[in-house]
């Protein structure tokens, strides 16, 4: 071998080993503290590409992605891991792939369904950060809660043509997002659910206008604002940064806490139950919670509504439905005897008298690796199904 040729071999070899280098010329940069974090990602579109690109560069570890779309014509303008090859495959999926293709050593599951419907709260749980890049309030109001409920940070992203914003939301410490929804927020977001509780077809079908180069920017500065919170550097926690493109200015808003606000809810005495969803009824659970509790009067309560029936209220017919709320069309809505638009019966939870004991958690229509409040007059628990925590997170289960 030629003396150069070896000087070769032994650089790129170097290189091999030593990918993330220059990162750590950065005064207070810890490479480790990327290999292990653990980042929920909720939204593969065109800010999602960009956090996943940016967090796979940075030499992220683990990352669970969601997102409930498959790829069309449209998102190959603005998507940057997105091939004409992959229209019609599900977006979570193709993301993950790529976000593996840029960093191979970092383990990437993928989970093509609706956050809000098909997520369990365990997920929020597993993760250190959880990132959104979404296109809806109501979305984003879920996420809220879900983050403040497990104890974790998040930080969310939202574009509309060339402008947009980053907001840094912190647990335990105001303000949340829903702390920042105004009077129009709040009667957007009620038109998003119909007066039945069924989700409106015409609402999901809008689209939010952008570009790549916004969103881009965007999602720049979502994952800047994580590398520092993993860091233990300030962040813009409660504050929101603001980005104009049409003169490229920008400035940071502080919002205002909420003393009434839903959303501030923490739990601090979570157990873990140690069968799955699937085979685990309602009464189990009660009993679970009477004996942890040591009272006999218990109430369990559901991470999410649930429609247990539609009724007519015109023939009077019944069917059972056991699916979350906002999961059923319009049309599914509709009698199948007389076509009238039927009202929807929800439930919350188990108090011990109610039909539904012997149904499994799974047939109630809850998503697996869940959570569920037991309380009584004077305390509360939560219990997690943490036996479902493997068929969620799959290679992410080990860490």
């Amino acid at each position: 071998m030629k003396q150069t040729d070896k000087l070769v071999s032994i650089t790129n070899a170097d290189l091999a080993e030593d990918r993330f280098s220059r990162f750590g010329l950065i005064e207070w940069w810890d490479q480790q503290k990327l290999r292990d974090a653990k980042f929920l990602v909720v939204g593969a579109g065109a800010i999602g590409n960009e956090v996943l690109k940016n967090l796979s560069l940075l030499g992220v570890g683990h990352i669970f992605v969601v997102d409930l779309d498959s790829i069309d014509y449209s998102n190959l303008s603005r998507s940057v891991l997105f091939r004409p090859g992959d229209v019609g495959r599900r977006k979570a999926t193709v993301a993950a792939e790529r976000t593996r293709d840029i960093y191979t050593d970092c383990a990437v599951q993928a989970f093509s369904g609706n956050v809000m419907h098909e997520v369990g709260l365990g997920v929020f749980g597993w993760a250190d950060v959880i990132l959104g890049a979404l296109d809806n309030r109501e979305a984003r109001l879920w996420i809220n809660r879900a983050a403040w409920k497990m104890n974790r940070p998040w930080i969310d992203g939202a574009i509309e043509g060339i402008n947009g914003v980053v907001r840094v939301f912190l647990p335990g410490k105001p303000p949340c997002y829903e702390c920042t929804l105004s009077e129009m927020d709040w009667k957007i977001l009620e038109k998003r659910i119909s007066c039945n509780l069924l989700t409106r077809e015409d609402m999901e079908l809008g689209k939010t206008p952008t570009t790549p180069t916004t969103s881009s920017v965007i999602a720049g500065i979502q994952v800047q604002e994580a590398l520092k919170l993993l860091h233990g550097l300030p962040v813009l926690a409660g504050k929101g940064f603001v980005f104009e493109g049409m003169n490229h200015t920008s400035y940071v808003v502080e919002y205002t806490p909420n003393n009434d606000c839903c959303s501030h809810e923490v739990y601090h005495d979570v157990r873990s139950w140690p069968k799955p969803s699937a085979e685990t009824t309602v009464a189990e659970l009660y009993v679970y919670a009477q004996n942890e509790l040591g009272v006999a009067e218990v109430t369990v309560d559901f991470s999410r509504d649930i429609i247990q029936a539609l009724r007519c209220p015109r023939c009077g017919n019944v069917t059972d439905v056991y699916g979350c709320v906002g999961t059923l069309s319009v049309d599914q809505g509709k009698c199948p005897v007389d076509e009238a638009m039927r009202v929807a019966v929800t439930i919350h939870g188990f108090t011990g008298k109610e039909p539904y004991s012997q149904k499994t958690v799974s047939s109630l229509g809850l998503p697996a690796f869940d959570v569920f409040v037991a309380r009584s007059k004077e305390h509360e628990i939560q219990i997690i199904m943490n036996a479902d925590r493997a068929s969620v997170l799959g290679d992410l289960s080990c860490e």
